[in-house]
């Protein structure tokens, strides 16, 4: 027998069979307390059907009541409830029906506090039951007396002419003193048997839950602890039933779980090592259009910086779909959910490249959208086809001249002095081509490092002044005055002085061509602690903002037509930042539209 028992009780589905049918007994002892509310209604009905028969046998036996004036005979009803023997836990009242229904009798000692009073103000009785009545129906409630600790039964019963009309009111108010008593001491004998049936089965509840939750409770400690990141868990197994099975598996689950988590954390940090440090940018975002992962770089090109801390929280982002001129995709049209498109997001030229990510139900979950810089790409292209168009601007001119003037002098009929003028053409255009091929090679050299540069000593101030005298002539034709501001403790310096007097003859010239008559040109030299700095300022027609971020590209002019017949080929400035910067200097330019131009030059004292 104690074997049975023992087999019974090692299985944990016996435990909580027993604990079922203890919750069965709770249940019923729940029941036991609906009784007792039971009890409470019945008694209070028995005492509300005493008070209505009381009510009849007063109406039948008394004359008074049956006559339809009960104001006539207020006295003698009043006499009536005098004689009639009445509870002293009992008051009746009878209430004339009128347009105020008024009091006319009481079984009160003191009837002149209640007689010929309001009904419905009257503070013992319930205006709502009076309300009631008057429509010919009996009223019936409870009133709970705060002050005086009480509970009493009111009952309003109408009383009918033949007519069937109501004539008046008995009002009667018993306490229901001993009917509470009978359900109190019910309750108290109810409370005392739930009590020990709670101390039968908190006793075999500790008992048989202990059994049950404390190694569960062990589980539930582990458990925690792994929470918190110590995979190092492992749970005393005490039984051969469910719970010592649900411990071996703990343990083994542990074991496994630490193998899988080391493997997911390494795989973890290269992820996240590829995509934080990746230089394109990656955004993940649900159907709903929220943000759900993104690098930062993605934030960054997206500038929402701001609501990186939002992210981090886990809080709803919505992607800016208009900033990035990106239309919502229909994941419903699958054949659209894959593809490319380029946008421009705050000046930038960006390559979106999107594909759909799956759950493992292959479900389609949101897109992966990964942003590509292209502004770099867009940019040379854009300049390869502009120094394209412009080579072949600048040769389809002087080719053009030269082929219309060699068709005229191969068609003859000119005198000698014509032929010669169009011969001074054709070698002029020649001349001009020669320079733009000559420019171009030189630029070309400087590129791919080709250039060698012939350094010697060279004093910069007597380079400027030999260069000025040069351009002595094209001052006097504009009527122009130059300034000469020369440090004269200049060092020497070491550079290719034919590359630095061009730079110098080109900026200098520029000066002069592009400075009205009667102008100045100021140039200024510094020595500093490490770089000699050259100035060359005019008051010229200057050079509008929006272009002096373009002026050192080649072939780039402000003015196209007007530089063009000034005789330049575009590529002066740029020719000279790259001879500047082949000497490890910077050269600048400063100007403001119609104020003048200022172009600073800084070449190191020593230049290995």
């Amino acid at each position: 027998m104690m074997n049975i028992f023992s087999d019974m009780f090692s299985s944990i589905k016996w435990k909580f069979m027993v604990v079922y049918f203890l919750l069965v007994f709770m249940a019923m002892v729940i029941v036991g307390i609906f009784i007792v509310g039971k009890l409470e209604t019945q008694q209070i009905d028995n005492v509300t059907n005493n008070m209505e028969q009381h009510i009849k046998n007063i109406i039948n036996t008394s004359s008074y009541l049956q006559e339809d004036d009960w104001k006539s005979v207020q006295e003698e009803i009043q006499e009536t409830l005098n004689e009639w023997r009445i509870d002293s836990k009992e008051n009746i009242y009878v209430i004339y029906n009128e347009e105020i229904p008024k009091i006319l009798a009481s079984s009160l000692k003191d009837t002149e506090k209640a007689n010929n009073q309001n009904a419905l103000s009257y503070k013992d009785i319930d205006p709502t039951l009076i309300i009631e009545a008057n429509k010919g129906i009996k009223a019936t409630g409870r009133v709970e007396q705060i002050n005086e600790e009480r509970l009493t039964s009111h009952i309003a019963y109408p009383v009918l002419t033949e007519y069937g009309e109501v004539k008046g009111i008995i009002y009667m108010i018993s306490d229901l003193k001993d009917a509470m008593e009978t359900v109190e001491r019910s309750k108290i004998i109810l409370t005392n048997a739930t009590l020990i049936a709670l101390l039968i089965t908190i006793s075999l509840g500790y008992l048989i839950a202990n059994s049950i939750t404390e190694p569960i409770r062990d589980v539930t400690r582990k458990v925690e602890e792994m929470a918190e990141g110590d995979f190092d868990q492992k749970v005393e197994v005490r039984s051969n039933d469910e719970v010592g099975q649900l411990a071996s598996m703990f343990n083994y689950l542990t074991s496994e779980l630490k193998a899988t988590i080391n493997e997911m954390e390494v795989e973890k940090s290269k992820l996240d090592t590829i995509f934080n440090y990746m230089t394109e940018g990656v955004v993940a975002i649900d159907q709903e259009g929220y943000i759900i992962h993104a690098n930062p770089i993605g934030l960054d090109i997206l500038n929402m910086e701001k609501e990186k801390s939002f992210l981090d929280k886990k809080e709803l982002v919505q992607f800016p779909y208009e900033k990035v001129n990106f239309n919502r995709i229909d994941y419903s049209e699958i054949d659209r959910l894959q593809g490319d498109t380029i946008s421009e997001i705050d000046g930038e030229i960006y390559k979106i490249k999107y594909a759909p990510y799956k759950t493992d139900t292959n479900h389609i979950d949101g897109l992966i959208l990964v942003f590509q810089n292209m502004t770099n790409e867009y940019k040379l292209d854009n300049l390869r086809k502009e120094f394209v168009a412009n080579v072949s601007h600048e040769l389809k001119t002087p080719i053009t001249t030269i082929k219309s003037y060699t068709e005229t002098l191969m068609d003859g009929g000119m005198d000698e002095s014509v032929q010669l003028s169009f011969l001074h053409v054709i070698d002029d255009e020649c001349n001009r081509m020669g320079r733009l091929v000559s420019d171009l090679l030189q630029l070309s050299n400087m590129d791919f490092k080709k250039t060698v540069w012939k350094k010697e000593k060279l004093n910069i101030n007597r380079l400027i002044r030999d260069i000025v005298q040069k351009l002595e002539l094209s001052f006097e034709t504009k009527n122009q005055k130059y300034e000469l501001d020369l440090d004269e403790e200049n060092p020497s310096l070491k550079v290719d002085r034919d590359a630095i007097e061009q730079v110098l003859l080109n900026i200098i010239s520029n000066a002069v061509k592009y400075t009205n008559e009667n102008g100045l040109v100021v140039i200024k030299t510094k020595c500093t602690d490490n770089f000699i700095n050259i100035s060359i300022r005019d008051n010229g027609i200057g050079i509008p903002e929006e272009d002096l971020e373009r002026i050192f590209e080649r072939f780039y002019r402000v003015e196209k037509g007007r530089s063009r017949d000034l005789g330049g080929t575009g590529l002066g400035l740029a020719i000279a930042k790259e001879i500047i910067q082949g000497h490890n200097g910077y050269i600048d330019i400063y100007s403001e539209y119609e104020n003048g131009t200022t172009v600073e030059i800084k070449l190191p004292k020593m230049v290995l």
